[in-house]
């Protein structure tokens, strides 16, 4: 099992910033991706940024050059640098994590932050 606890979410006006952190319940490097997804009313919920347990990271091409993933080992907390933010950018964002049992895929996802973008 790996819990996840999200914070940093807010309102924020268009071109600031802000970081939200997830915090898990086990060592990070337990886990095979940690990423970041959102949801905004009535959309899907899409992947924002990933990282693997080797560092490999990943981007939406609509988040690329304004948003940075990032973890602290120590911490066992990933964290999304968001920059440049626009009003498309509004959605809860939810920490995944996701692990390999045996073979089957297995995710985790933390209950979501609200993030909106607003002048």
């Amino acid at each position: 099992q790996v819990q996840l606890v999200e914070s940093g979410g807010g309102l924020v006006q268009p071109g600031g910033s802000l970081r939200l952190s997830c915090a898990a319940s086990r060592s990070i490097f337990s886990i095979n991706v940690m990423g970041w997804y959102r949801q905004a009313p009535g959309k899907e919920r899409e992947s924002v940024a990933s990282i693997t347990s080797g560092g490999s990271r990943n981007y939406a091409d609509s988040v690329k050059g304004r948003f940075t993933i990032s973890r602290d080992k120590a911490k066992n907390t990933i964290y999304l640098q968001m920059n440049s933010l626009k009003p498309e950018d509004t959605a809860v964002y939810y920490c995944n994590a996701q692990r390999i049992i045996v073979t089957t895929p297995v995710n985790y996802w933390g209950q979501g932050t609200q993030v909106t973008v607003s002048s």
